[in-house]
Parts: structure tokens; sequence; C-alpha cells
């Protein structure tokens, strides 16, 4: 696992996968499945794993959280930066960022909080985290009123953050006027697309982010690699192309659910039995999974033809 610190080369060099968790059915780390998921990631050219909504760590309690970490640093490849989240609410986030700091994970992404969190509360529990963690961490931007452009921009300046995920989804992405200001007030190459392809065209070469994550990278990462490097390439025509056979996977977890789709499609397209989800949220049904699964396997096809 990589352990030297952010910088800037780290962010576009991969997509950033944000993969589901696969689990037994006592609901423990199932360790074969997810090592299953990981080398298929690597060895479609993936390497940067970061372990957040799809994985959905919401959820994970602190019971578990040091074994799920402990876990991730040992199967990932040496070249493979590894990124835990943390939070969501402040005393989960600074009982993370206490078991983080005794390992070797250069930053860790915070977990927005809608409810129940001010700006100013949240900037100042940011400040806290890092304190504790002794490493820059990455925000996740997932909604308006979390942090304002003014809050972020103070953060970066004080050195406190190695990366900025946004992930506020717009009807028209490129008519965005919260996007537009952070990009002007932070450096714009440490801040990433955060809501998988659809967007990215429009993210990396209207405003200039530095990458995208993706979860339907785990479908077809050969694809979703192809799509980073054409729009760094400047090959926007490409990477539109490319980005055409991730559509529609991605309108069934619009429609459905992004998380509990992508979480059942890995299984449904046979690369790894991520079985049950963990709870506050649930598996799809079977008619769910009888639309879902064609899909999810034609992804992977189409995507081991690129091999």
């Amino acid at each position: 696992m990589k352990t030297t610190p952010v910088t800037l080369d780290d962010i576009p060099r991969s997509v950033l996968a944000v993969p589901p968790l696969a689990r037994n059915a006592d609901l423990a780390l199932d360790e074969y499945e997810n090592c299953r998921l990981i080398g298929y990631l690597e060895n479609g050219g993936v390497r940067t794993l970061m372990y957040g909504g799809n994985a959905n760590f919401y959820n994970v309690g602190v019971y578990e959280y040091a074994g799920i970490v402990d876990f991730l640093e040992e199967q990932a490849s040496e070249e493979t930066w590894v990124i835990p989240s943390i939070g969501p609410d402040y005393g989960r986030m600074m009982d993370q960022a206490d078991i983080l700091r005794r390992r070797a994970f250069p930053t860790a992404m915070i977990l927005p909080l809608q409810q129940q969190a001010t700006v100013a509360g949240a900037e100042d529990g940011i400040r806290r985290c890092v304190d504790r963690f002794g490493r820059p961490v990455i925000l996740y931007i997932k909604f308006e009123g979390f942090l304002s452009v003014e809050a972020i921009q103070r953060l970066v300046n004080d050195g406190l953050v190695a990366a900025i995920k946004y992930g506020i989804v717009r009807k028209n992405p490129s008519k965005d006027d919260y996007l537009a200001q952070l990009a002007q007030a932070v450096d714009k190459r440490m801040i990433i697309s955060g809501i998988g392809e659809r967007p990215a065209v429009v993210h990396m070469t209207e405003f200039g982010l530095a990458g995208f994550t993706s979860g339907s990278v785990c479908i077809a990462p050969r694809g979703s690699m192809a799509i980073l490097a054409a729009l760094k390439a400047g090959e926007v025509a490409k990477a539109k192309k490319l980005r055409q056979r991730y559509m529609p996977l991605e309108d069934l977890r619009d429609e459905m659910n992004a998380i509990r789709v992508l979480h059942d499609a890995v299984r449904l397209a046979r690369i790894a039995d991520t079985g049950p989800i963990l709870p506050m949220l649930s598996n799809l049904s079977d008619e769910q999974c009888a639309k879902v699964e064609p899909v999810a396997r034609a992804l992977r096809a189409a995507d081991e033809a690129m091999a």
C-alpha cells in the first residue's frame, strides 16, 4: 500500500475506485471476496481505492473499524493508494482518527454530515480531527451547507486538506456556481469529480478538475481508466464514446439506489460475492436484481473485450 504523503500527482494517476465491501452471512468482513474485488480492480489498472459510501462506511462501527483498515492495508499492492473514510458524526470521526494515526494511511476521507451540523461546527470538527489524525484529510462535498467555499479555503490554506471530493449532483453539471467558486478559491488540481463517469467529462474539461471517482469502475476498470487517459490527453470525443457503455448501469443506480445497485452488481457480474449489505441499508429485491444483472454482465463483457 502507498504510504508516502499525498501529492497533487497522486490524484490523476488513477480513477479513484469507490468499491463496495463484501461481507459474510453474519455480516463479518469476507476477506476472500474482498481480495477478489481488489485483485480485479488492480488487474484492470486501478491504483486508488477509496472506501466510502459504496462500502457503507457510514454504518461501520468503531468495534470493527481497526480490523477492516488493517485488512485493506495488508491486501492492497505496494503501489495502490488506499483511502479509508471516517465519520460522519464527530464522535466516530475522532475515534476512527485515533485508530488511523497508529497506521500508515497517508490520508482519510471525512464523510459529510447533513443534519446536526453547521458550517462553523464542521470546520471546527475537521480541524480537531486533523490534529488528532496528524495528517491532512480529504473533504467530501456532497451537498451545499456542509462547508462553505470560504471554510474550505481556510482549511486548505492551513495545510489541513490533501484533496477535495466534489459530489454535488446538478441537473446540468456545466452550471455549477459552487464548483466554479471552489475551483477559483483553491488549486483545482486537488479537486476530484466525485459522481462517477456521468459528469466527469464536464468536470475535467470545463472546470479543470484533476480526476474522478467511480463505482462502476468495479465492473469495468479498463474502460474507466481509458476515459481518464482520454481526458488527460484532451481526447474528449473518445472519452464521451467510452462513457456511453457505463450509462445503463448508472441509470439503474440513479433509479434505485447507487450504493445498493453497485453492491449487488459486483456479485451479479460474477466478479466477487459481496454478500449482504450492512444495515441500515438492504440488498436489492429479486425483481431489481433481474434488471441489474444483464446490464452489469454486459458492461463487464465489454470491458474484458478491451484486455
